[in-house]
Formats: structure tokens, sequence, C-alpha cells
């Protein structure tokens, strides 16, 4: 299983940059996870639009699923377009985004697999967990499995024990960080600090935290440290283009 970071920026990117987008590949199979503004760019970098596998979108915020628009515009406006692409999301996420073309312009370039938080499905070769995480919208926490690896995404949410159970003995946590150390009082129930996803991956024993989601103009070494007050496991950015092979041996055997 490989992760690459199409881009980690929370609520708009910055300058050359993309918010939250990843790749995640297996078998050949590629998944498109929570495709934010400026994704694609990025994404056709890497793999043409027609071969992507599937998308998979944790909640409706823009910087989570707006560059789903133009990748179906690139599928669709083609003269040979490929089969129609599973989007994997909860219930009227995507319903704006879906909406910003005319009637049955993109109709058969997606075929939409709705799915509530707290159920289990599968895409391809990934076996999916999900766990109903809160934010302003309805969030959900994605535990993503296959080949004998996991992989834990928080989307974006605030504090909850629920977090734990989703990390628990994941290869890699990417976890929402917002802030690093703390979260003002009118966001503190819907987002998290660097801080925070420090204790909750050490507290589920993962093997890696990759941090996402940061504001475009905060400071990635303040957010590195918060989280490492808080974790023992080795701590990381994300950062657009960054790989993650997580073919490692074992949870936090590089200590």
């Amino acid at each position: 299983m490989r992760l690459t970071v199409l881009g980690g920026c929370g609520a708009w990117p910055a300058a050359g940059q993309a918010c939250s987008g990843y790749l995640l590949e297996h078998d050949g199979f590629r998944l498109l996870l929570d495709p934010g503004y400026a994704v694609l760019p990025r994404l056709l970098e890497r793999a043409a639009a027609e071969q992507v596998d599937a998308v998979l979108i944790s909640h409706g915020h823009p910087d989570h699923c707006a560059d789903l628009n133009p990748l179906l515009r690139a599928r669709a406006l083609r003269e040979d377009p490929p089969p129609a692409l599973p989007v994997h999301t909860l219930p009227g996420a995507i319903d704006a985004v879906l909406a910003l073309d005319r009637p049955g312009m993109l109709q058969d370039a997606y075929r939409l697999r709705e799915f509530t938080a707290g159920s289990g499905f599968e895409v391809g070769p990934f076996r999916v967990a999900s766990w109903d995480l809160p934010h302003f919208v309805p969030n959900a926490g994605l535990r993503l499995s296959a080949g004998g690896r996991s992989l834990a995404y928080t989307g974006d949410t605030g504090p909850s024990p629920d977090l734990v159970e989703l990390a628990r003995d994941t290869d890699l946590f990417l976890a929402e960080a917002t802030y690093p150390y703390q979260v003002p009082c009118e966001d503190s129930t819907f987002l998290s600090s660097a801080l925070q996803a420090g204790q909750y991956a050490d507290r589920a024993g993962t093997g890696r935290l990759l941090l996402t989601h940061l504001w475009p103009r905060s400071d990635p070494a303040a957010a590195l440290d918060a989280a490492r007050r808080g974790c023992f496991c080795p701590v990381d950015v994300a950062r657009a283009g960054q790989v993650v092979d997580l073919d490692w041996p074992s949870p936090r055997s590089s200590l």
C-alpha cells in the first residue's frame, strides 16, 4: 500500500499548493481520497484522469471535494470516456459539487456509492471501516486496510474517543491538525490540534503519524513540535509530492 500526498492545506490552497488530497495505491488500484481545491493538477502529474479507479470522500466541505468536478469533466469530455467512476461518500455530501454543471452533463461520468458513517464496505482491494466524527458537517473517519497494512484518516474532526479506535495499531495515522497547540473555543468541538493528534496517535499505538490540514500560513515546525510532545512514534507534516510506502516491518519498529 502506498500513499502519495497531493495536497495538505486546510481551508484554501496556499500559493503553489493544494488542499486535502491523497492518492492511495495497492495492487495497481488507484483510489483518490478527498479531492479538495487544486488537487486535480497534482493528480495529473502522476496519473491520467481515466486511470483513477475510485474516489472516497470524508465530508462535503469544498477543501475536501471541490476538485471532483474537474476530475469528472476530464473524464466525461474525452472523445472516448472511461467507465463511470465510483464515488463513495456520505449521503448528500457532494450534492453541491455535482450540481455545478448543467443537468445531465456528468451523469454518465460517475456512479454514486453513498455510505453511512459507522458502516464498512469495500473499494477495490481496500476494506473500509468508518466512524462518525464531530465536525461542522457530517464527517466520516476512515480506516483502509489492504495487503496486511492499514491507514487511518480523520477527515476533519474535533475531539472524540473514537479516534483511538480509528487509529488503533494502524501503520499510518493521517490526522487533521489545523492548529498546533490550542484550538480556539469557537472551533474546539469541530477541529483538532497537532498536540491532540499526537496524543491520540500515542494512545492508539499507531506506527507513524502524518499531520495534515494545517492552515496555509501556519508553521509546520510548530505543528511537529506540538505533536511530538504527545507522541513517541515518528511524526511528519504532509507535503505535496510526499510518498509514504506502508510496507515497513512493524509499528514503531524504527524507534
